[in-house]
């Protein structure tokens, strides 16, 4: 195809306030889930493509990122006026389909603890994968990517900086990851705490304030039952706390007397020194050093 079609475009138009990659330099993406994802677009033969847009991704030519159900949206400004617009699709999972998923993480309490407490764990993969919802696209040709400009390149620079934002994304917050298949992280969390409060027939507890939030450790402890010390500690009475506040910073147990302390001149770690080299002073630091410690040392 003839470059007279590019003729006319030179430099990418320099943007104020684009989102910019975090990396300056290396590779992009530092989780496990970013570094999965770019591993697999560059397993569809797109690494050499997506090299063209790491530029893009960090000179903050993207103006604009949005994730939602089954699309990610962007806007890339390149050297026309008029920033291109991108897409790039993939099927969200169907609400049978994450009923079944979410049944299986509340059956599991390592899974419903650690995303109850705001973390995606790396085994996760393995339990969508073996419920028939492989998290990542199997082949190139489930992703529909478009992109307005004039390069029939797939993927163009803009839609290759469009991946590295996106994997960034994936760092910040792995959870858009199942938003783009389907869930946000509210729904998601807010069904969990419904199905393992009705495993243990406790109130469902309240979720966070903010929709944005990150849950936290207690969001998770509280749907489970206690186990361990928690058990053993169920049904003791709290103690007040004016009764606890004058034995706040006192030892439990009273504490053993300091073992005796051997008493040396500081000749004796200096001869364990030996002679310094020539470089730094030879025997007349040594000498130096002798005097100061009787100096400043205990008379």
């Amino acid at each position: 195809m003839s470059t007279d079609r590019f003729a006319d475009y030179g430099r990418p138009r320099k943007v104020d306030g684009g989102l910019r990659a975090r990396s300056a330099r290396g590779a992009i993406g530092r989780s496990w889930w970013s570094r999965r994802f770019l591993e697999v677009l560059e397993s569809f033969a797109l690494g050499t493509r997506l090299t063209r847009g790491r530029s893009y991704a960090r000179a903050g030519q993207v103006l604009r990122l949005d994730i939602a159900p089954g699309r990610v949206t962007a806007q890339v400004q390149g050297s026309r006026p008029r920033p291109y617009e991108v897409s790039i699709a993939l099927a969200a999972f169907p609400a049978a389909l994450w009923t079944r998923i979410e049944d299986e993480l509340a059956g599991q309490a390592f899974f419903s603890a650690r995303l109850l407490a705001g973390d995606l764990p790396d085994e996760l993969e393995e339990l969508f994968v073996a419920a028939g919802a492989p998290l990542f696209p199997a082949a190139v040709d489930e992703l529909t990517q478009r992109c307005n400009c004039p390069d029939f390149a797939v993927p163009c620079k803009h839609l290759a900086a469009t991946f590295y934002l996106l994997a960034e994304a994936f760092d910040a917050d792995p959870f858009e990851l199942l938003h783009w298949r389907g869930r946000s992280r509210a729904d998601l969390l807010d069904r969990l705490r419904a199905r393992r409060a009705e495993a243990t027939g406790t109130a469902v507890p309240p979720g966070p304030s903010r929709p944005d939030a990150v849950p936290s450790v207690v969001d998770a402890v509280d749907v489970l039952p206690p186990v361990g010390a928690a058990r053993a500690l169920a049904g003791l009475a709290a103690t007040p706390l004016a009764e606890a506040a004058d034995r706040f910073w006192a030892a439990p147990v009273p504490l053993p007397d300091r073992p005796p302390r051997l008493a040396t001149g500081p000749d004796l770690l200096l001869r364990q020194l030996g002679p310094p080299a020539p470089a730094i002073g030879g025997p007349g630091l040594l000498e130096r050093l002798r005097r100061a410690y009787r100096a400043f040392g205990p008379g």
